[in-house]
């Protein structure tokens, strides 16, 4: 299970948040840390995932991804909701689930989005942008069989 960059600049981030609350703050606090950060990697780990499986195409149709979405976002609030509900530290738990905000930040300007100047592209009125082009997925639209029959 090979971690990418954002995931492993993230782990640094959220071990040394994890160090330094070990060394100053009170346990509870510490292992409230701890919760958050585990929940954020699952989290990030499972998005990143289904992200790259729909614009990857495999995942079809949007309704998919967003059950997915809803579903890990239902799972973290629950979990969030016992976890506070139980005693956990709320301020150390909300800590833990940030340390993924600065990795991506930092992995974004670490890795800039390159241009492609070799693929042409149409101008922006060209009327294929409307019936070619998914802006969804940035990928190409495939005819349906409704569009076909028609």
């Amino acid at each position: 299970m090979a971690l990418d960059h954002t995931e492993q600049l993230n782990w640094t981030i959220a071990g040394s948040a994890l160090a330094t609350s070990a060394a100053l703050a009170p346990t509870p606090f510490t292992m409230s840390l701890a919760l958050g950060v585990a929940l954020e990697a699952v989290n990030y780990r499972a998005l990143r995932r289904s992200t790259e499986l729909f614009f990857g195409g495999e995942i079809r149709g949007g309704k998919a991804w967003s059950a997915g979405f809803g579903l890990r976002f239902a799972f973290l609030a629950l979990t969030m909701t016992v976890a506070v509900g139980t005693g956990v530290h709320p301020v150390g738990l909300v800590l833990g689930l940030s340390t993924i905000v600065p990795a991506v930040v930092i992995a974004a300007f670490r890795h800039p989005v390159t241009s492609v100047s070799s693929v042409p592209v149409p101008p922006p009125d060209d009327p294929s942008w409307d019936e070619a082009w998914n802006p969804w997925t940035a990928t190409e639209r495939y005819p349906t069989e409704e569009d076909e029959d028609s």
